[in-house]
């Protein structure tokens, strides 16, 4: 009976990895096997209803992401599967293992997250960093919880005034300075050492050439777009031309739905003079005539059929800022993204134009980047 029940188990497993795999063109997952395990029927199910609901693949990773970081979290705290509807002790306790005080972690080990659970997440590599989380993150998780419960008919405990007073105070009590996705922004200078680093014709430094300049050139795209990239997408543009010069080359990426559209709006940006010649070298060299344009390059040179993850992204971001001699913990692929806004207030380019080609849609946002430069330059700062 017992091997009966082991053999179901199984076989649910492998139904699970399978039914992962159907929504994977949507929804790219890295760890299907693991998440094929800590996912029940119900969760996929959940995931299967919102791809055919349209929603944003970059929306669903986040969700899938966050969702198999619950599980494993709840997993390890009561060893049950998440309950649905979420109660209201259970999210008390999430917010409790997540946001807590240092200085009183170190006089008392039973305050925050108990070391039973922090060392079974750090074996599944759902933890790396050492101490609470950024309130940032913890709202998020708890934002996209409580978006499964309502694709699920519940309502949960999430709006309730218990859990909403744990989450400010746990915030006083602990505060923690906010920190950017990249903590240096990759501005022109510190691209064109990075692009110093790709001056061969191998192909490894033709598609990192390739990557960076696309990246920042267009607007400093995120790093999921960069890695979904599709030849498809690409649309020959009539040549620029220069006043004295030759023409310059032109692309138009088309990037359909995005993290700030909706519905069926297509975001378009445009790529001139040098960025498409990187990318064109790059597309010449690998033979890339269709599908995704940032592949994989094995051991001995080969181009996969695969397209790079977010994750190689950014650690390409990093490995070519270590070879240029930086330091590869004060830069990211959102440094790209931040740099290319932090460039345009330097050479003087207007907030508006620059967020044409980003695609930002808060200007708040936008600002927060393009205002730090001009403010650090400008005459405010200089009354002394």
């Amino acid at each position: 009976m017992a091997k009966a029940r082991k053999s179901a188990a199984l076989s649910g497993v492998e139904q699970r990895a399978v039914e992962l795999d159907t929504i994977a063109s949507v929804l790219p997952i890295d760890r299907r096997d693991e998440l094929a395990e800590l996912l029940t029927d119900q969760d996929v199910e959940t995931l299967r209803h919102l791809v055919n609901q349209g929603m944003g693949a970059n929306t669903l990773r986040a969700l899938t992401s966050d969702l198999a970081y619950l599980e494993a979290w709840g997993l390890a705290a009561s060893g049950r599967s998440l309950p649905w509807p979420a109660p209201e002790a259970l999210l008390l306790k999430f917010v409790a293992h997540h946001l807590w005080d240092p200085e009183k972690r170190a006089t008392d080990p039973d305050h925050g997250m108990p070391a039973a659970v922090d060392e079974k997440l750090r074996q599944q590599g759902f933890l790396k960093s050492v101490g609470p989380h950024a309130p940032a993150t913890v709202r998020r998780r708890l934002a996209n919880w409580s978006t499964l419960n309502k694709w699920r008919g519940f309502d949960g405990a999430f709006a309730s005034p218990a859990l909403k007073s744990a989450i400010r105070l746990a915030i006083r009590a602990a505060p923690r300075q906010r920190l950017r996705k990249s903590a240096k922004a990759v501005t022109g200078d510190v691209l064109a050492r990075l692009l110093a680093t790709c001056a061969t014709d191998s192909l490894r430094d033709l598609r990192d050439r390739a990557i960076l300049m696309v990246a920042f050139a267009s607007g400093g795209r995120r790093r999921s777009e960069i890695a979904g990239l599709r030849r498809e997408q690409l649309t020959v543009e009539p040549p620029i031309p220069v006043e004295g010069g030759s023409p310059l080359p032109s692309l138009a990426i088309h990037l359909g739905r995005t993290k700030t559209t909706s519905g069926d709006e297509d975001d378009i940006v445009y790529l001139t003079g040098r960025p498409v010649e990187a990318l064109n070298a790059w597309m010449t060299a690998a033979r890339i005539e269709s599908g995704s344009v940032f592949r994989a390059i094995g051991r001995w040179g080969t181009v996969s059929r695969r397209a790079i993850d977010p994750q190689s992204v950014n650690a390409i971001i990093k490995q070519r800022v270590e070879l240029a001699g930086l330091d590869r913990g004060e830069f990211s692929a959102h440094g790209l993204r931040s740099g290319y806004l932090t460039e345009a207030a330097n050479r003087g380019i207007p907030l508006p134009e620059a967020m044409e080609q980003s695609r930002h849609r808060s200007v708040q946002q936008a600002s927060s980047y393009y205002n730090s430069a001009t403010r650090r330059s400008g005459r405010a700062a200089r009354l002394l």
